[in-house]
């Protein structure tokens, strides 16, 4: 007898109309980043990131980042409970501007920060006035920037696990005379878990990597608002070398990050 016939797959063989552009695609993707390893001053390497305005710059990203994260998840993991699993009305606006920040240049971002929390700012001036809070040019003005336009990969990914998950267990909880908070608490928060993980991972590489809208709101104070990316854009007019050194820490975190979430997001290979 003969076996059971198997279904035969797309051609592993890609048509030359196709492999061309796709290499061609690759590397104006790859070599820029090759070109970021072979200029490295690999044999400096240890003694240029002891130095102490890197260490400083990478210690005042890795906090700032970080308590940017906490803000998004505080704030982010209700915002996407709120239109992943309510009916209110106007929704799908309220999901267009949360993610607004994804495709607006960072710069117009800094600007619009500027103009609503400034010290003039429509909420700024009253912050000052009323506890003499000024939030541009300072750290935490870096925390807010970075917040701003990282929270919108943090509700995204929730948003999506939140509607993916399977409500029954939910309505089960609610049955058996559990409240919303415990429900939510207990039940929805174990079933999003990986999704809000993924999310804060990303917002957390975000603000990381931010740029436009730190620098128009926060500025470029060492020690106090620069950043691993500003001192990248300081550091190229007079001292490439370091500017590289920087990168290569930026670079290396995007691979990690894409790394871990390889899976969820890329896809297994």
């Amino acid at each position: 007898m003969t076996g059971p016939v198997r279904a035969r797959g797309p051609r592993a063989r890609t048509p030359w109309p196709l492999l061309v552009p796709a290499l061609a695609g690759l590397a104006f993707l790859v070599l820029p980043l090759a070109g970021l390893l072979a200029r490295a001053p690999w044999a400096t390497l240890p003694e240029r990131l002891a130095e102490p305005r890197v260490l400083e710059a990478l210690r005042l990203s890795l906090v700032t980042a970080t308590i940017a994260t906490a803000v998004c998840l505080l704030l982010g993991v209700p915002l996407a409970w709120l239109l992943a699993r309510t009916t209110l009305p106007g929704r799908r606006l309220l999901r267009a501007l949360v993610t607004v920040p994804l495709v607006l240049p960072p710069v117009v971002g800094g600007v619009a920060l500027l103009l609503v929390l400034g010290r003039r700012g429509l909420a700024g001036q009253w912050l000052y006035d009323a506890f003499g809070v000024s939030l541009p040019f300072t750290t935490t003005g870096v925390v807010v920037a970075e917040a701003f336009v990282a929270m919108p990969f943090l509700v995204i990914a929730v948003e999506g696990a939140l509607r993916a998950a399977d409500q029954r267990y939910e309505e089960a909880a609610a049955t058996l005379g559990a409240s919303r908070w415990t429900v939510f608490r207990r039940v929805t928060l174990p079933m999003v878990a990986p999704g809000v993980l993924a999310g804060a991972v990303l917002c957390w590489a975000r603000a990381l990597g931010e740029f436009g809208a730190t620098i128009t709101f926060a500025g470029n104070f060492p020690g106090r608002t620069q950043t691993m990316p500003l001192a990248v854009y300081l550091a190229l007019e007079t001292d490439p070398d370091a500017a590289i050194v920087l990168s290569l820490v930026l670079l290396a975190v995007s691979v990690i990050v894409l790394a871990g979430l390889r899976d969820r997001w890329v896809g297994a290979a």
